[in-house]
């Protein structure tokens, strides 16, 4: 079955680019006017769709794709079995009324843990999991908050023995798996409950949006069709595509590049206590049995482990972080990895005012201020919204 979500979502990592304007600046307009857009700018605006995106089964996970996995993935994910005291599950941070994320800067299991809480739309589109990019599939993600000590605190024999304690869980999983809980090793059934859980996220897809119906008449030369776009939010996609330059970052139907930049924010995760962001992620990540170069990869060619095999831990990955979809954006805030900025004029005014001795000396420095007029902020915010 397939959840899909309607509006706003994910997480904001806007980068307001300033390497140099592809387009002439945005004319004066009056609130009424329709802008117009170049060539340049309606072939960027062309690469932005079209939504929704046909993907495939993962070929990393056997379950991926199946129903009767998918069923019983909703089921485990909205179980309170998973978590040691029964008294969670992973739908209590990842809310379909919130957007699938939680609404509080940073998410709360049994305890505050250091990050904001992603939301899960449109999962078979991305690349690295967590704002770390600490893993390389869903499934792998999808261990991390079952046996992290904040979050739901199991060990693999706990889990191990709540499905099989559990009639209805017991023999869902027996008919999903080919195989009794019980007779199986406890990390089997950590893994293959990871999977399962993936199958199931990878169908909660986000619906189609006003921008999408403005992109499909954009590219069908329907400029009745394009009138319907409010003003703001087209002034706004101006921004986005030329001065501000977001689209370097937020490009494609998703709406990210699927990597990771420093965006001039703290790389504190409490007082005293450093995030290291990417850097930390690769490590991680080259150290995990669940990544694509592991045993558990279903994919026995390892094709799926091409951007694994080639990552490289190196200093200037600290303090980055992953470049989320702006896809659903206005149902999850607030925004950053970190929770800093409560409403998408606080995260746009980020990229506006940006400090850039915050950002990295060495490498890519793509950051600018953008000196963004409160007329352009709330067009920009506009464009935003109607994502």
């Amino acid at each position: 079955m397939t959840r899909a979500a309607a509006g706003g979502a994910a997480l904001l990592l806007l980068c307001g680019f300033l390497a140099g304007s592809l387009h002439a600046p945005v004319a004066a307009a009056s609130s009424d006017r329709q802008v117009a857009f170049s060539d340049s700018e309606r072939a960027l605006i062309r690469a932005q769709g079209p939504w929704p995106v046909a993907t495939g089964p993962d070929s990393s996970n056997r379950f991926s794709g199946r129903p009767d996995a998918i069923a019983l993935g909703e089921t485990l994910f909205d179980s309170p079995a998973l978590s040691i005291g029964r008294d969670r599950s992973c739908a209590s941070c990842h809310d379909a009324a919130r957007g699938f994320a939680d609404g509080l800067p940073r998410g709360i299991g049994i305890a505050r843990v250091d990050r904001n809480t992603p939301a899960l739309f449109n999962m078979r589109l991305v690349r690295w999991f967590g704002w770390d990019g600490r893993s390389d599939s869903l499934w792998a993600q999808s261990i991390h908050p079952i046996l992290d000590a904040r979050e739901l605190a199991l060990t693999p024999e706990t889990l191990r023995a709540r499905i099989a304690g559990e009639a209805a869980l017991a023999g869902a999983y027996a008919r999903a798996t080919g195989g009794a809980a019980e007779t199986q090793d406890a990390e089997t059934v950590l893994v293959n409950v990871a999977k399962i859980l993936a199958a199931y996220q990878e169908t909660i897809v986000s619906g189609r949006t006003a921008f999408d119906g403005f992109r499909d008449a954009a590219v069908a030369g329907d400029a009745a069709a394009m009138a319907a776009y409010p003003p703001a939010a087209q002034r706004g996609l101006k921004l986005f595509l030329g001065r501000g330059q977001c689209v370097l970052c937020h490009f494609g139907p998703n709406f990210t590049n699927a990597e990771f930049h420093d965006i001039g924010l703290p790389h504190f995760a409490d007082r005293g206590r450093v995030d290291p962001g990417r850097y930390g992620g690769v490590k991680s990540l080259r150290a995990s049995r669940y990544n694509l170069l592991g045993p558990f990869n279903d994919d026995a060619s390892r094709a799926t482990a091409g951007f694994t095999r080639h990552v490289r831990l190196i200093p200037r990955l600290w303090g980055e972080f992953r470049v989320p979809s702006l896809r659903n954006l206005t149902a999850t805030a607030p925004y950053m990895h970190d929770g800093s900025k409560a409403t998408l004029e606080d995260a746009v005014r980020h990229y506006s005012e940006i400090d850039e001795d915050r950002l990295h000396q060495d490498g890519e420095k793509l950051l600018k201020p953008l000196k963004l007029s409160d007329a352009e902020i709330a067009d920009l915010v506009a464009f935003l919204r109607t994502l």
